[in-house]
């Protein structure tokens, strides 16, 4: 019987004894730690390649999804019996880049902008427009923006006049029920 080669994981550190089925490419341990970091650093590789910078976007992806769930009604307000099924692992927070000119945020990859919003507000946010698309997320949340702004910064006539903002900019973004 041979000796098993062991490596060295790329997140932690340690040496660790390779799966034999994949013994060659396996880089990361088995940890939860640097199992987290493997998934990172590949999904970070796979976004980086040119014929998947745009594969989230466009008006046919987003086609795409609203036909899939036509079909499958109800498939994101999940019951309290499969919220330990999770489809993907949850998405942490992290710091961000102040853009100060917002007029274009539809230029950055909309995850990037959407994870650094806290989950719970985007929840907020969906349940209240009634869609879970991402693009019709970040379409409400640049109008709330400028909602907020108007709200805000609102500069008062100076010959008197009603202080009250009567139009809002924001509008219910996507269809009823989506």
């Amino acid at each position: 019987m041979g000796l098993k080669k062991r490596k060295r994981c790329c997140n932690c550190k340690r040496l660790f004894e390779p799966d034999h089925r994949n013994r060659n490419r396996q880089k990361y341990c088995n940890s939860p730690e640097c199992r987290k970091a493997s998934k990172a650093f590949s999904q970070k590789k796979w976004l980086l390649k040119p014929e998947n910078k745009n594969y989230f976007r466009g008006p046919e992806n987003i086609e795409r999804v609203r036909e899939w769930r036509k079909r499958n009604p109800g498939y994101w307000k999940r019951s309290s019996i499969n919220k330990g099924d999770a489809l993907q692992d949850p998405l942490n927070g992290q710091g961000t880049d102040i853009n100060k000119n917002t007029s274009d945020f539809a230029g950055i990859a909309l995850q990037d902008f959407l994870t650094a919003q806290p989950t719970v507000l985007i929840g907020l946010i969906s349940r209240f427009i009634g869609s879970s698309l991402q693009d019709d997320i970040a379409r409400s949340i640049l109008l709330m923006q400028q909602s907020g702004q108007d709200i805000l910064f609102y500069q008062p006539q100076a010959e008197g006049g009603d202080h009250d903002i009567k139009d809002s900019h924001f509008t219910r973004a996507g269809p009823q029920g989506s």
